[in-house]
């Protein structure tokens, strides 16, 4: 079944130094761009982490620090890449905890600040685990009747990711053929205020903390009674795009 899409729809993957969506780098991305009339493009690109890749991570995508020295840092092509996904919706395979998390964090270090809450994005694991509980090879085989070949390649698993999509929709019949649809249904982001979902909304759209002493509490009235707390969120090790979405909070509450 073709997509059926009012926007382009990126499908993307990463390889990167390792899995803490704070400190880690990319070292390869790859995106898949399709258009609502059903053309493609695909692009790869290897990236200079400016740290190194550690053994563990080179044995699973295969990319040492020899691979990369002479490629661009993420910062030299970040704005070229946040021009060829404007206004476009994303997918990809588990990128709602860790790739679109990721990529954000990079795009805020290098100065692009992309608002990814205004995104549709749909997770394909996520529909995969709530219908079959499997990892991607599983699911290329499963739903596309093929081995995958040069799993943890970031172009192959985009292709891949997209193939099972596709799949995915042919296959079961309550899954319609919508992005907004998907992303309403399949996104991991519904409630989230910050990509990590340090900061989620309640049952009546209200912003509030989802982690330690304050969980459940209010943002606005957590800062109003201890505004050290916004000080400590910030000097403390959370994500660049918890950080900025506390901080638009706050701006927004002074000028009330």
């Amino acid at each position: 079944m073709e997509l059926n899409l009012k926007k382009p729809l990126v499908f993307f993957d990463l390889e990167t130094t390792g899995t803490d969506t704070v400190k880690d780098r990319i070292v390869e991305i790859s995106y898949l761009k399709v258009q609502p009339d059903g053309k493609q493009e695909i692009k790869t690109k290897r990236l200079n982490p400016e740290m190194p890749i550690p053994p563990g991570a080179t044995a699973i995508h295969g990319i040492s620090d020899d691979d990369v020295k002479d490629c661009p840092t993420f910062k030299q092509v970040a704005k070229s890449l946040a021009a060829r996904i404007e206004d476009c919706d994303l997918a990809g395979f588990n990128s709602s905890r860790f790739d679109i998390p990721l990529l954000a964090e990079e795009f805020l270090r290098a100065g692009v600040d992309i608002d990814f809450s205004k995104r549709k994005t749909i997770d394909v694991q996520i529909i995969f685990h709530k219908k079959e509980q499997r990892t991607l090879e599983a699911a290329y085989k499963f739903y596309c009747d093929k081995e995958l070949t040069g799993a943890h390649s970031a172009e192959v698993d985009t292709l891949a990711t997209f193939e099972v999509l596709k799949a995915q929709l042919d296959r079961y019949p309550d899954l319609e053929n919508s992005v907004e649809k998907l992303a309403e249904e399949f996104s991991f982001f519904n409630n989230n205020v910050d990509l990590a979902g340090r900061i989620i909304k309640d049952e009546n759209g209200i912003e509030v903390f989802n982690f330690g002493k304050h969980k459940g509490k209010p943002v606005t009235e957590v800062l109003k009674r201890e505004p050290s707390f916004y000080a400590w969120m910030m000097d403390a090790d959370f994500p660049l795009n918890t950080k900025q979405a506390l901080t638009k909070i706050k701006l927004r509450e002074m000028q009330k």
